[in-house]
């Protein structure tokens, strides 16, 4: 699926990345790595696998698309302690694909500093041609963002009921990435928080699919 943001045409796919083939750059945003752990250790058991499925996603699509450069979009990993618990298997796999290519990790609300022992560069927003990639998105920005941040998802409704999806939000000028992260929850995308942010009657919901996404207008979120 083919999503224009300010002049420059990316492809997002069903499992919530972007690619932008003009640049050889691939984003994803907030995986939430060791969110699995980060609840283990206040006794709310959950599987602690979210890494390894998160990273195995997240190779496959660096496989498949080859980039140059890979940009994560702030909360790469759930909390300042997340690289500690991370099993050595598994950090060690990341530092591997992370080496092999141009990493660009910005900071998050959730990880302000990221483990140094990864490759890659480390910064609060990058700009790239006529976009800027940035953790949280803001009112009043020019034309031309990626974000995070906000987790969205959108709640397609139709006359034999409903579902809810990750989603990507853009409304031509701007665009804000679903979670990556397995255990990554959602908001609305028509909460005012995200709603907020863009022209509504231009809004459009592009909706992660289990093989493709598909492309939802204003007047069937629910």
């Amino acid at each position: 699926m083919d999503v224009v943001v300010n002049g420059a045409r990316l492809k997002v796919d069903h499992h919530g990345a972007a690619w932008w083939p003009e640049t050889r750059t691939l984003v994803v945003a907030d995986m939430h790595l060791e969110k699995g752990s980060a609840f283990a250790s206040r006794g709310q058991m959950l599987p602690p696998y979210d890494s390894a499925a998160t990273l195995a996603r997240l190779a496959a699509i660096v496989a498949r698309h080859r980039p140059d450069r890979l940009i994560a979009l702030g909360d790469s990993f759930h909390d300042a302690a997340a690289g500690d618990r991370m099993e050595a298997t598994v950090m060690a796999g990341l530092a591997a694909l992370a080496g092999t290519l141009e990493m660009i990790w910005i900071t998050g609300n959730h990880d302000p500093e990221i483990p140094p022992s990864l490759p890659g560069r480390r910064c609060g927003e990058v700009a790239i041609g006529p976009l800027t990639f940035r953790h949280e998105p803001g009112r009043g920005h020019p034309p031309g963002e990626i974000a995070g941040h906000l987790h969205p998802v959108a709640r397609v409704v139709s006359e034999r009921g409903s579902v809810r999806r990750r989603a990507f939000i853009s409304d031509g000028a701007r665009l804000l990435m679903p979670a990556f992260g397995a255990y990554a929850g959602g908001l609305n995308c028509l909460e005012d928080a995200i709603a907020s942010l863009f022209q509504t009657r231009s809004m459009i919901a592009h909706v992660c699919g289990r093989t493709r996404v598909y492309s939802v207008g204003g007047a069937r979120l629910g």
